[in-house]
């Protein structure tokens, strides 16, 4: 997924939810992988760095908010 596919809106709402769970993880004593693992990311050794750990996770919620991958529940086009 490029940025190019994803709304300047849809990316900042998904951006802002990755540093509030970032955030938490962060004051409960965890690392960057904690925060992928929580969504079920696969996590490489980020070494610490949270900024990539966010971007990650936004761009997880950006493709999971794709016509494509909702939930049958969701399409109301069926």
């Amino acid at each position: 997924m490029t940025m190019q596919n994803v709304k300047s809106a849809e990316w900042d709402h998904a951006t802002g939810v990755a540093r509030q769970v970032c955030a938490r993880v962060f004051r409960d004593g965890g690392a960057p992988a904690d925060a992928l693992e929580a969504f079920g990311l696969a996590h490489e050794d980020l070494h610490g760095n949270w900024r990539l750990a966010v971007e990650q996770i936004a761009q997880a919620l950006c493709q999971r908010g794709t016509p494509d991958n909702r939930p049958e529940v969701f399409n109301l086009a069926a």
